[in-house]
């Protein structure tokens, strides 16, 4: 099933490719000029782009552990991107690009562990406003 776009935001299960953060230089952007917060699993990054639809972005090194972890860990942060953090974004219309990257706990972590210090990360940041 492909996520189609729609007023309400993305629908579907599948993260559009207008919701991802692709290029180099956007990656770079958001990690140089946007504001950051660390929780034990994950380093959050945020720049707001007013006008624009959120994007989000992972990097999940491999720090010694094997694919197979590694994968996991991507799959584990882009359904919790596509299910609780960018419907969330698209309904309020807030415009920005986020970069999650992945700490050396992260692969030890549970999906429930990662989704609550997501959310709970992009809110602290939010609320410093």
């Amino acid at each position: 099933m492909v996520l189609k776009e729609g007023r309400s935001g993305p629908t579907g299960e599948r993260l559009p490719r207008s919701a991802r953060i692709r290029l180099t230089r956007d990656i770079r952007a958001v990690l140089k000029r946007g504001k950051r917060t660390k929780t034990p699993s994950l380093h959050l990054h945020v720049l707001e782009r007013p006008g624009g639809r959120p994007r989000i972005g992972w990097i999940v090194p491999k720090l010694g552990q094997g694919i197979v972890a590694r994968n996991r860990v991507k799959r584990r942060l882009r359904e919790i991107a596509r299910r609780r953090v960018l419907g969330e974004l698209w309904r309020a219309g807030r415009g920005c690009d986020i970069l999650i990257r992945a700490r050396r706990k992260a692969y030890s972590a549970s999906y429930a562990v990662l989704e609550a210090e997501t959310t709970g990360g992009l809110e602290a940041l939010w609320s410093r406003n």
